[in-house]
Parts: C-alpha cells; sequence; structure tokens
C-alpha cells in the first residue's frame, strides 16, 4: 500500500477536499473495478465520462476520487483531488504508485505510421539473442522475458504500461522495447514513463478519424519526441519529410537513419528477393531473411537502436541476419504447385502500396498478383478510396473483402472503397462480402507460380462484426483452401 500524498508528486493539483495522508490499495480509472480503499479516476471519454461514475465508485469503496470536476455533493469520508487533466494524473501517479519502473531499465519507444510492431519486436529478439533479458509492449502481445501476455491496445493505458514494466524491473529485465500509438500520445499514457531513446519510422494517412487533420496527427507524433530528455536519443527516419520535423525542439540526441539521403545510419539494399534482402549499412553487408525497403528501414532503426546503445557492431549484425519476420508482416509460404501466398497487415495507403511494390519489384511479372484486401469499419474513411485504387493500380486482379467491419455495413465499406478505382482498372476488380470466401476465390483463381496477397488483417486471428469477435486466421485459411484445392 502507498500513502496517497505519496504518489501525488509532480500532479499539478488545483485544490483538495479531505485528507492525503490515507492508505490507498489500488488505481483505477474503470469504476466497474474498484474496490475499498481505492484511487478512481474521472477520466472524460470520447464514448463515456468517468465523472458520470463517481458514486458508483464511491459506492464500492474508493475512498479517493481524482477528477477534473468537483461533484456538488462532497461526501466527508471521501478524499477529493481536482486536476486539470485527469489523465495526466493517472500517468504520473501510476508511475510512482509502481515505484517509477521505466527509471530502472532501458525503455525505448518506436513510433510512426507503418513499422512499429517490426522495429520494437526485432529489437526485443535482437537483444534477447544479445544475451540480454528483454521486454516487449506492442500490438502483437506483451512480453516479461519469456512470458507472454495477450495485447489490448498499441499502446496500454498507463496503469497497464507501469504494472508491465514494474513486473519487467521485479524480473531483471534490462532492456524494453514498445511501441508508442498517436492514441497514447494524446491521451497521456506514456507520461511520466523515462524513455532512453525515442525512434520514428514514417508518417502516412491513418487514424484521421480520431485527429481530425494530419497536421494534427503529425504534431501528436511529435509531442513525443518534445518530452524525450538531453540524455536520450531521438532516431528518425529522414527519408520521410517529417522525419526532420520531429527533431525540432527535441532536447534528445538527434541521430537519424535513411537509404537516400546522407544519414547517420546510411542503408542500401544491394539485393531483393524472396529469400531475404542484401543490405549495406555504413559500409557493412549484412543479409537478412526480411524482404523490401520497407524492411530496409525497418532494419535500419534496429540497427541504430543497437549502436545508440553501445552493442558491438559485429554482434548487431550477425544476429541481425538471423531475425524471422514478426507475424502478419510480410508472412508468406510457397504452396506445393509454386503458389506464393503472402499475409500482411497492411491497412493504410502507405504499407498496401510499399507491399504491392515489393512484390512488383521481385517478381518477373510473368505470374499474376491476386490481391484480397478490406478496410475496416468505424474507422478513418479517407482512406478507404485511396487503398483501392492502389490496390487495383498495382495489382492484376483484386478482391474487394470485408475486414473488421465493426458497426458498420460491409458492403458500404467496399463501395467506398470501389470509389477510389480508376476507370482503366476496374475490370480487374470484383467484390465477395463474406472474407472466407474471397481468399477462397483467389485461391481457386491462382496458378502454378503466381503470387496472393491477403491484406489488412496480418496477425489478427478474428473478424469483428457488430461488436462480436468471431475466430478467424487469414495464413490459416489461405492454407487451408490451398490444401484443399491441391494446389
Amino acid at each position: 500500500m502507498k500513502l496517497l500524498k505519496d504518489i501525488l508528486f509532480k500532479v499539478a493539483i488545483e485544490s483538495v477536499k479531505g485528507t492525503t495522508d490515507l492508505k490507498i490499495n489500488a488505481l483505477h480509472f474503470d469504476s466497474r473495478k474498484v474496490a475499498v480503499n481505492d484511487v478512481f479516476f474521472a477520466i472524460p471519454g470520447v464514448v463515456s465520462d468517468g465523472h458520470d461514475f463517481i458514486d458508483k465508485a464511491i459506492n464500492q469503496g474508493a475512498s479517493v476520487i481524482i477528477c477534473e470536476r468537483l461533484p456538488e455533493l462532497l461526501k466527508e469520508e471521501v478524499t477529493y483531488v481536482k486536476v486539470n487533466k485527469t489523465s495526466e494524473a493517472l500517468a504520473l501517479m501510476a508511475s510512482a504508485f509502481y515505484d517509477h519502473p521505466s527509471e530502472s531499465l532501458i525503455l525505448i519507444g518506436v513510433t510512426g505510421t507503418n513499422g512499429k510492431t517490426t522495429v520494437a519486436s526485432m529489437l526485443f529478439a535482437l537483444f534477447k539473442n544479445l544475451g540480454f533479458k528483454t521486454g516487449l509492449l506492442s500490438t502483437v502481445n506483451i512480453k516479461v522475458g519469456d512470458t507472454n501476455y495477450k495485447a489490448t491496445h498499441t499502446t496500454p493505458d498507463s496503469l497497464t504500461i507501469n504494472k508491465y514494466l514494474k513486473q519487467m524491473v521485479d524480473d531483471g529485465v534490462s532492456y524494453s522495447f514498445m511501441e508508442v500509438s498517436s492514441h497514447g500520445i494524446d491521451q497521456n499514457r506514456t507520461l511520466g514513463l523515462h524513455f532512453k531513446g525515442g525512434v520514428f519510422t514514417n508518417l502516412s494517412h491513418d487514424h484521421l478519424d480520431y485527429h481530425n487533420t494530419f497536421s494534427e496527427y503529425r504534431d501528436v507524433k511529435k509531442r513525443f519526441f518534445d518530452q524525450l530528455s538531453s540524455k536520450a536519443f531521438a532516431l528518425v527516419n529522414i527519408d520521410d519529410k517529417n522525419g526532420k520535423y520531429m527533431l525540432q525542439n527535441s532536447k534528445a540526441n538527434h541521430r537519424s537513419y535513411a537509404l537516400k539521403s546522407h544519414a547517420d545510419f546510411q542503408g542500401k539494399i544491394l539485393e531483393n528477393q524472396f529469400s531475404g534482402l542484401l543490405m549495406k549499412i555504413n559500409n557493412h553487408e549484412v543479409w537478412t531473411k526480411l524482404i523490401g525497403a520497407f524492411n530496409g528501414y525497418n532494419l535500419l532503426a534496429i540497427y541504430g537502436v543497437a549502436i545508440e546503445l553501445g552493442m558491438d557492431i559485429s554482434e548487431v549484425l550477425t544476429e541481425m541476419s538471423k531475425l524471422d519476420a514478426v507475424a502478419g508482416r510480410f508472412e508468406y509460404f510457397v504452396s506445393p504447385s509454386k503458389i506464393t501466398a503472402i499475409v500482411d497487415y497492411a491497412h493504410t495507403p502507405d504499407a498496401l502500396k510499399n507491399v504491392l511494390q515489393t512484390i512488383n519489384s521481385i517478381r518477373t511479372k510473368n505470374e499474376t498478383l491476386i490481391t484480397v484486401v478490406g478496410c475496416g469499419g468505424d474507422r478513418d474513411k479517407e482512406k478507404r478510396p485511396k487503398m483501392g485504387n492502389i490496390a487495383a493500380s498495382l495489382s492484376n486482379t483484386v478482391i474487394f473483402s470485408s475486414d473488421n467491419p465493426r458497426s458498420e455495413n460491409p458492403e458500404e465499406i467496399i463501395n467506398e472503397i470501389e470509389a477510389g478505382v480508376a476507370a482503366q482498372d476496374y475490370k480487374k476488380t470484383l467484390s465477395i462480402t463474406d472474407r472466407a470466401q474471397a481468399i477462397k476465390t483467389a485461391c481457386k483463381m491462382a496458378s502454378a507460380n503466381d503470387i496472393i496477397l491477403v491484406a489488412g488483417k496480418g496477425h489478427e486471428t478474428y473478424q469483428e462484426i457488430n461488436g462480436e469477435r468471431f475466430d478467424f486466421d487469414d495464413y490459416e485459411i489461405l492454407k487451408d483452401c490451398l490444401t484443399k484445392l491441391n494446389k
């Protein structure tokens, strides 16, 4: 148990009603989880406002309420702390409650539109292979050493982050790697964390349903680098025009990586095949199992972080050559009849373009490239026609299908995707709402040496329809269909 006054350190308090000299048991922002002697944070949200649940939290035993607006009726036995932003208070108090765990290990944050999962996950694998006990907070999963936990958000809430970081510290983890999303930054989930370094991968069209404009999305990302200390490093992709912008006003040590521009970590792709990449990094050659120019950037980021953290160059290059692709990120197999089947998480225009351009740069053009793609519901609508245009222009055949429609009508989503298809590409397209049928149709259409790309879901093993999740694994369905068709 902690004393309330001890974890209020650094919190911008506007007023206090009641004593701060009391023991508290746990912190919660979900009133349903509150028990006796807990602190409840009333956080205003998009769907609901935590202030509406203050009475419920008190009835369940909460002894402290952290809020932005004091209730009209105050109960004598309860301490009320009024703050400017409850989400900021939660982040700072969560860190203090768990004894500031981010200061007891080396924490690296990775942000950007595409590549976060790959860079963070591969850094975890690299440092593990270099002999360190490592931790990971990613979209795919959370890892504390060899123990896996299921992830629910790209950037978990402040309580979850600090809980797992504390677990990592207790377990002897020395390096931890974390995906940092724009939502997480905007909602102050990373506030109070001590980052040794931050990585910027790239910026493209995504999450504009949340951020409204691209400039707002960009500025939220920048906030992460603005918050880094002078003892940290900021490593950015300067081939992306937003890379240098991220460094403006950042106190951190500025570092850069690039394939096209002059940078601290300079890369050049020498060979690009389905079997892997041959790269030159700062005059050192390395062969990796990863594919495509976009992975060239990811590898440069990984290399840059390792070198900035003082790792031996030859050891890093040796271990980089052993790294496997992250689940659902350009994950592929070749069927007995030599059909190359690829599953990728590409769910933004830029990511889809990268994957399709990579395939087209490797293949001989004697094969047919069949792409199955959709867009998620209740998310950024502006990207749908863009993805339709990219898929149709860079594939021989495209099947538009449902992704995670959520509360939207999947056929309406498909109509919005189709609206972006250029007139000359329309004959290449067809629409099959049922995703399993769409994959099955792609398999039936494919002949020996052809390529099938199933994009959008990647590592996800479910479909979300009207608030329910159903088992659905693109990779397994694709493999099963080709097996049943004897292809």
